[in-house]
């Protein structure tokens, strides 16, 4: 188990300036994160007209001490850039990733993917639908994560690491209508699971990831 760190930047006028003004010191702390396995994953988060709203952070850590660990070590959680920051116990699901960009790769100009953050119902009866889809629901990510569509996915869990309580993924779409059109067919869609659906752009930064669980080393 690792955690899904959710953290949004200020909506004032010079929040992307500070973001800016932080960056290549965020960008150093994540390449170190990102060498030693213990950032799976960090992305920008953008909303309506490419303006970035913050970021997802998925750390490969074993318990909240690591969270903490890279939240004081993280320039944009200084109080100048990321205003509100959410944390949640997160699994990656182990499937056949494609390798994520590494250095020497360019950094795309443009959106090209989708962070897809979905909560399931929370009614009694939410665990039971997602286990009556989940294998459904796997086999139909499992040869997307081999053709590149799924980059990343996984499962927010709840405080206690125990049930599944909602999903994120990061789809290769450029726009929010692909990726719904995308989403209408999942068994998590179509069995009532996902209930509060909310969608980011975003694109990658070429970093030294190690292979995602489930990917080939």
């Amino acid at each position: 188990m690792g955690y899904a760190v959710l953290a949004f930047d200020g909506e004032d006028e010079a929040a992307p300036a500070r973001r800016m003004a932080a960056r290549e010191r965020h960008l150093e702390v994540i390449t170190g994160w990102a060498a030693d396995g213990r950032l799976a994953l960090g992305v920008p988060l953008f909303g309506e007209g490419g303006r970035i709203l913050g970021s997802l952070m998925v750390l490969e850590v074993p318990d909240r001490a690591g969270v903490e660990a890279y939240l004081a070590a993280e320039p944009f959680n200084d109080g100048s850039v990321w205003r509100r920051v959410t944390v949640h116990p997160f699994r990656i699901a182990p499937l056949p990733y494609r390798p994520l960009p590494q250095p020497g790769a360019p950094t795309p100009s443009a959106r090209t993917h989708t962070v897809i953050v979905a909560m399931d119902g929370r009614d009694p009866e939410a665990p039971a639908r997602r286990l009556a889809v989940r294998e459904a629901h796997l086999a139909r990510v499992r040869p997307m994560a081999a053709d590149g569509t799924l980059a990343m996915g996984g499962a927010i869990l709840d405080e206690a690491g125990e049930r599944m309580i909602g999903s994120i993924a990061v789809t290769a779409h450029a726009t929010d209508a692909a990726a719904r059109e995308w989403m209408a067919g999942d068994p998590y869609v179509t069995g009532g699971v996902w209930r509060e659906i909310t969608l980011y752009g975003t694109r990658f930064a070429p970093l030294p990831y190690r292979p995602l669980p489930g990917a080939a080393g």
